[in-house]
C-alpha cells in the first residue's frame, strides 16, 4: 500500500485529500462521515465576519438597555427573543463537538474582508478544538478609488492581527485576482502565513433575461477551474514556505494527481462530495493510490514533480508555455489572427 502521509500547516495527514468549508461540514454527523470516508482533515464550514459583528452591536444594544437595571440585575443576561443561537456560540460548540468526535484535524474557517476585533475570534476557535484557522479573505473592491496596494495592504493586516490572536496554524484561502499573484503570496509567506490556499472563487451573478434580472447563485466547480491554481501553485512551490493547498476542479482522482504533479501539499474538494456524495472521497484517495502505484511513484517523488524549476525564471517559462500553446493552437484550428 503507498504511503500517502503529508505534512500540511505543520500537522501530519494520513493523506492529502481535504475535505474544504462546505455545507458537508455544518454538522458534527457530517464531519465524522467525512472523516469516516478517510480524508486526511476537514475544514468546517464558515463562520463570517458579519455574524460576529451584528452579534457584537447587538450585545452593546442590550448592555445599554439593561445597564440602569438594579444591581442584582448586572450579572443577568436578559433572554431577549433573536439572541438565543448566536452563530458564534453555534460554531464554537460545533467545533468542540466535531473536533472531538474524529481522529483527524478539524480546521474552522473564519470568512471576513475588513480589520476588525472579530479577528479575535480564531483564538476562541483554537480553545474550542480547531487544530489550524483557514482564514478566507473574500473582498471584492467595490470602490472604484481604493488602489491595488490599498487591496493588498488590506489582507496582510487582517492576516497579521489573526497571527497575533492565535497560537495555532493560520492558512490563507485568496482570491486570484491581484496585479501580482506571486508577489501576494510571496508577502503572506513573509508575513508568517502557514499555509496559502489557492484559489477562492468570487461570486459571478448571471442575469435571467426572462425576468430581465440579476440572478445570483453558487456554481459546483469543473476541472477547468483547476487550470488556473494548478499553474500558480507550479510557480510557487519551491517560493514560499508555507504549505499550498489547492481548491477549485476536483472531480476525479486525476485532478488530485495533476495538483500534486504542480506541487500541492494537499488537495481540497466539497464541489465533488457535494456531487457524488461523501463516500466520493474515499474514491478519489485509492484513485491518487491507484495512479501512484500504476507509475511505481512515491507520493513526496511525484509531489512537484512538474512545477516550475526553480533556478529558471518563472516569467520565461510561463511565456514559452503560451507561445507553445498559440503554436498548437494554429496547427490545431490554422491562423487566430
Amino acid at each position: 500500500m503507498t504511503d500517502l502521509t503529508t505534512r500540511y500547516l505543520g500537522m501530519e495527514l494520513r493523506n492529502p485529500v481535504v475535505a474544504s468549508a462546505g455545507p458537508i461540514s455544518q454538522t458534527v454527523d457530517g464531519v465524522r462521515a467525512l472523516a469516516d470516508a478517510g480524508v486526511g482533515a476537514v475544514v468546517l464550514y464558515s463562520l463570517f465576519e458579519e455574524q460576529l459583528r451584528r452579534e457584537a452591536e447587538r450585545t452593546a444594544t442590550l448592555e445599554q438597555t439593561y445597564e440602569e437595571r438594579f444591581a442584582e440585575a448586572l450579572t443577568f443576561f436578559p433572554n431577549v427573543p433573536g439572541t438565543e443561537g448566536d452563530g458564534s456560540e453555534q460554531y464554537l460548540h460545533l467545533v468542540e463537538e466535531a473536533a472531538a468526535a474524529i481522529d483527524v484535524p478539524l480546521i474552522a474557517s473564519l470568512n471576513g474582508s475588513t480589520l476588525g476585533s472579530w479577528t479575535k475570534m480564531a483564538q476562541n476557535l483554537a480553545d474550542a478544538g480547531a487544530a489550524a484557522i483557514e482564514l478566507n479573505i473574500y473582498f471584492v473592491p467595490g470602490d472604484l478609488t481604493m488602489s491595488g496596494a490599498e487591496v493588498e495592504a488590506r489582507h496582510l493586516d487582517i492576516v497579521a492581527a489573526v497571527k497575533e490572536s492565535v497560537n495555532v496554524p493560520i492558512a490563507v484561502k485568496l482570491s486570484p485576482y491581484f496585479s501580482s499573484v506571486g508577489n501576494m503570496c510571496v508577502s503572506l509567506d513573509r508575513l508568517g502565513a502557514d499555509g496559502l490556499v489557492l484559489f477562492n472563487r468570487f461570486l459571478q451573478p448571471d442575469i435571467d433575461l426572462d425576468r430581465v434580472e440579476v440572478r445570483s447563485g453558487v456554481t459546483l466547480s469543473s476541472p477547468n477551474d483547476a487550470r488556473l491554481p494548478r499553474t500558480w501553485i507550479a510557480v510557487l512551490r519551491d517560493h514560499v514556505r508555507a504549505s499550498l493547498a489547492a481548491t477549485s476542479g476536483v472531480d476525479q482522482p486525476d485532478d488530485v494527481a495533476k495538483y500534486i504533479l504542480s506541487g500541492a501539499d494537499v488537495v481540497m474538494t466539497t464541489s465533488s462530495l457535494v456531487r457524488y456524495g461523501v463516500a466520493h472521497a474515499t474514491n478519489l484517495i485509492r484513485g491518487l493510490e491507484d495512479w501512484l502505484d500504476g507509475r511505481s511513484l512515491t507520493l513526496d517523488r511525484a509531489r512537484g514533480m512538474l512545477a516550475v524549476p526553480k533556478d529558471v525564471s518563472a516569467s520565461q517559462y510561463e511565456r514559452a508555455g503560451y507561445v507553445s500553446a498559440l503554436q498548437k493552437a494554429k496547427e490545431t484550428y490554422g491562423s487566430l489572427r
